[in-house]
């Protein structure tokens, strides 16, 4: 019997494109070691092409349409709603705490900066204390202070007035502690003139903010500031007063 009979390839279910290998023995007489050769060399092969198929076309289908699902909810959303159930979910904005809380820092501060006039008209400034001056006390908290009553500035209808004020008051200390730093490093260029002009400068900006406080609020403000400070000049038991009680927990 030969491979090529019809029995034989009716049994092996051999078709005309046969490896190169098994069709050389074409030639030979089938023996049953060769049978059972050609039937794992078949198995082998058709095991080989099972692991190289695609996935069936009805699992593509179905991933298809669960991405394209997916997408169309996303694009169903209003532009609002996806705002605010994505970003609303994870940021939250801090609750500010009433203007009175952050008027009375604000003069503190501003009076303390005012106070680095004085260390500058000496005739050898401190130029490492004035540094310190800025970083302690109210003036360590300006920075958040002045953005908070900005805030209320900018819900009061005073947004671009008060955002100007913020930066230049902020950039002017900036500038003003770089150029206490460069001189306390014996630099020639940071002269007590542009010191002073950077102080001036940080001032106005102040003095324009408070002005979009409400009058109420920022005379009871600087009252509270007025008894703070008298206060702290004297021995008697004037710190036992509401105002002073209250400035005090705000510090």
């Amino acid at each position: 019997m030969y491979l090529h009979s019809p029995l034989v390839k009716r049994v092996f279910n051999i078709d005309k494109k046969m490896p190169l290998a098994l069709s050389q023995m074409t030639s030979l007489h089938a023996t049953p070691t060769s049978l059972t050769t050609l039937r794992h060399c078949s198995h082998r092969t058709k095991l080989t092409c099972a692991a190289t198929l695609s996935p069936p076309p009805w699992k593509q289908s179905r991933r298809v349409i669960s991405v394209s699902f997916f997408l169309s909810r996303l694009l169903l959303f209003p532009n609002d709603a996806m705002a605010g159930s994505l970003i609303d979910k994870y940021v939250k904005r801090k609750k500010l705490d009433p203007l009175e809380a952050y008027v009375p820092p604000v003069i503190l501060a501003q009076l303390q900066i005012q106070d680095l006039e004085g260390f500058l008209n000496e005739e050898k400034p401190e130029f490492e204390a004035c540094r310190r001056q800025l970083r302690s006390g109210p003036a360590s908290s300006l920075r958040v202070n002045i953005r908070a009553v900005a805030q209320y500035a900018s819900d009061d209808g005073f947004s671009k007035t008060a955002t100007d004020d913020v930066d230049r008051c902020l950039r002017a200390l900036e500038e003003l502690d770089s150029l206490f730093l460069r001189a306390s490093r014996k630099d020639s260029k940071a002269t007590v003139e542009l010191m002073k002009s950077q102080l001036g400068t940080a001032l106005t900006a102040l003095d324009s903010l408070l002005q979009t406080v409400p009058s109420q609020v920022l005379d009871r403000g600087k009252a509270m500031v007025e008894v703070y400070r008298s206060a702290s000049e004297q021995d008697a038991d004037v710190s036992d007063s509401s105002e002073i009680q209250q400035l005090q927990s705000i510090l």
